[in-house]
């Protein structure tokens, strides 16, 4: 699994108008390509009187699956310049889909390259990108005379506390990065003068807002 990652924060929407066409960006979060080809079809179901219908997706941590759709424009001018935003922003897990109802202007294939390419950027803007990234957590047990030291220094460092039991002795659960166990530990070793137990937990994910800028 990779240690951290993008992706976009979740659904969104996006319109703009060009040269009196409308195109709207529907974004969305997809771990498996059956999932992603769900929701292009539910958002064809959806614009069923669309002039077009264009996707494109990436899936997997190693972007295993990449697949890109034109849906009747000329070749290479929509799902492939939607494609290559999401391989520039290295967007994970991520389907995209630009509905366009035709405003009577034609745009040219240069035209049609940027439209899509811009609708999908400006989507993904709208709808928020997250870092991913591996978190282990950590659990501090201590006696009740170090809760108060242990807790300000925890909430003034760079560590997320998760959780704090008040049990027979106080334990600290804290997100700690993976490549940082040794690191906490020893630190945490240090200011409660060995008299803390620590515990090597469980691994998930954590999501971090990032500027989609």
């Amino acid at each position: 699994m990779l240690k951290k990652y993008y992706t976009v924060k979740g659904d969104g929407e996006h319109e703009i108008i060009i040269q009196k066409s409308r195109f709207i960006a529907h974004i969305h979060r997809a771990t498996t390509e059956e999932e992603a080809l769900h929701f292009i079809q539910e958002i064809k179901k959806k614009h069923w009187n669309a002039t077009h219908n264009c996707s494109a997706y990436m899936i997997g941590q190693q972007n295993q699956i990449q697949k890109a759709n034109d849906d009747g424009e000329p070749t290479g001018t929509a799902g492939i310049p939607m494609l290559e935003v999401l391989k520039k922003r290295d967007l994970k897990d991520t389907v995209v889909v630009v509905t366009r109802y035709f405003g009577g202007i034609k745009l040219g294939a240069g035209g049609l390259i940027r439209a899509y390419g811009k609708s999908t950027s400006e989507g993904i803007n709208a709808t928020g990108i997250v870092e991913r990234k591996r978190m282990t957590i950590i659990t501090t047990k201590i006696d009740y005379t170090w809760l108060g030291k242990i807790e300000n220094e925890l909430r003034s460092s760079i560590y997320q506390i998760k959780d704090i039991h008040y049990l027979d002795h106080v334990e600290i659960e804290t997100y700690v990065e993976e490549d940082d166990h040794e690191t906490f530990i020893n630190w945490i070793t240090e200011l409660t003068n060995g008299q803390a137990t620590i515990t090597v937990g469980e691994s998930l994910y954590l999501e971090f807002d990032v500027d989609p800028q």
